[in-house]
């Protein structure tokens, strides 16, 4: 046993200390960065916003309207074949740049993700998707995706160590999805106790990921526009959103009434709901590790990405970064110990 005494800071830990600028509006800020990924040699170009892929958030529904803002989906694993093709039939020319095919690691996925591809040949990302990407079996199907698709693009995670991140990126993937235990619905933490204060897994992987030339998506613990700007500002290449994109008309989940107000259902993908929907239950070796929680019934998607956007265009003009790519170069943050005054917050 062992203690690491260095401190590991989340996203209410620290603020942007603003800096002097010559932006006069933030419509001079442009949040679209292109990137090449590593193994694949793809060209990827829109705004690094990315829908979980969690079956409440990943939908066909919410890709098409992130795909009008140039955002991404990682669309959930539970569509059929069927559903995919249908959808790719009719989906806007371009919108293949923008999404991905999703998988676990079981005996039918990687069989599965061969189908959608070869229906589909002009979707560019896969992303393997398990809640602990430590174990050497992840590793290995990293490696199979590899060679059984060598020009797309594969996302991998999820991971929270500088050295897991390099291992995957040796492996074969090109993105790297970065979170353990951080997200809304998500309860690792309770149940395991294991866990990586987000802002710090992310400053500490970026740093490992870029060295090799791979990328990062942050993946859970953004609550607030600023904790988006907070996780370019700390090196994420991506920043993957569930919670924050729930309970929209292009999210999934039931709807429910009660007192007047409408709400929807959002729960963790590893939570008893996700088991008992996909998997027949709770097996009797493992405990669920997600919540399921009614979300406010919040209309369109729209408003929230721009209110989204607009957020991380006004943290660019405090610290002088013209686009979203020289943010990162332009923060400096320093240790708080508040984030807001609360006075007048329920």
């Amino acid at each position: 046993m062992r203690i690491e005494n260095d401190l590991k800071l989340g996203f209410k830990d620290v603020m942007f200390r603003p800096k002097r600028s010559t932006l006069k509006s933030r419509s001079q800020v442009s949040l679209e960065r292109t990137f090449k990924s590593k193994h694949a040699g793809v060209e990827i170009t829109g705004v690094p916003v990315m829908a979980a892929n969690m079956d409440t958030v990943g939908t066909f529904e919410m890709a098409l309207a992130l795909f009008e803002h140039q955002l991404f989906v990682a669309v959930h694993k539970h569509y059929t074949l069927e559903e995919w093709n249908s959808f790719m039939t009719n989906a806007p020319k371009g919108i293949e740049d923008h999404i991905a095919v999703s998988t676990g690691t079981g005996v039918q996925d990687a069989q599965k993700v061969k189908d959608i591809i070869t229906a589909n040949p002009q979707l560019k990302f896969i992303c393997i998707d398990v809640a602990n990407g430590y174990s050497e079996h992840f590793v290995a199907f990293v490696k199979k995706m590899r060679e059984q698709h060598p020009d797309k693009v594969i996302i991998a995670g999820n991971v929270v160590t500088g050295e897991m991140v390099e291992e995957l990126i040796l492996a074969g993937a090109d993105m790297i999805k970065v979170g353990i235990g951080p997200g809304s619905v998500c309860t690792t933490r309770v149940k395991t106790g294991v866990g990586y204060p987000q802002l710090s897994a992310i400053i500490e992987c970026a740093d490992a990921a870029h060295g090799l030339g791979g990328l990062i998506i942050a993946d859970g613990g953004c609550a607030i526009p600023g904790d988006v700007a907070k996780a370019f500002g700390a090196g994420a290449d991506f920043v993957m959103l569930g919670g924050m994109l729930a309970g929209h008309d292009e999210s999934a989940g039931e709807m429910v009434e009660r007192d007047g107000k409408k709400y929807k259902k959002f729960y963790g993908m590893s939570s008893a709901t996700a088991m008992g929907k996909h998997a027949g239950g709770v097996a009797n070796y493992r405990a669920s590790e997600g919540k399921t929680v009614e979300v406010p019934y919040r209309g369109e998607i729209k408003y929230t990405i721009l209110d989204i956007l607009g957020g991380i265009r006004s943290t660019c003009t405090y610290v002088g970064a013209a686009k979203l790519k020289e943010l990162s170069k332009r923060t400096t943050f320093i240790r708080v110990s508040e984030q807001e005054n609360r006075i007048y917050t329920k």
